[in-house]
């Protein structure tokens, strides 16, 4: 399973619920994009939320 390296998001579980109310299991994946970082002179890939990516916590190789 991924999971953002950054930030630590990962997929949730909750219920989906129809007009009737009744519940269901669902789940919800983190939208997680594979980019290029470079850590200690090496490029590598890692998994990034988009958050993170928005915000700007993680620099682009």
């Amino acid at each position: 399973m991924a999971k953002c390296a950054i930030t630590g998001k990962t997929t949730t579980f909750g219920n989906r619920v129809s007009h009737s109310h009744h519940r269901s299991n669902r789940k919800v994946k983190a939208n997680l994009k594979r980019v290029h970082v470079i850590e200690n002179g090496t490029r590598k890939h890692i998994w990034v939320s988009t958050s993170a990516l928005k915000s700007g916590l993680v620099k682009r190789a």
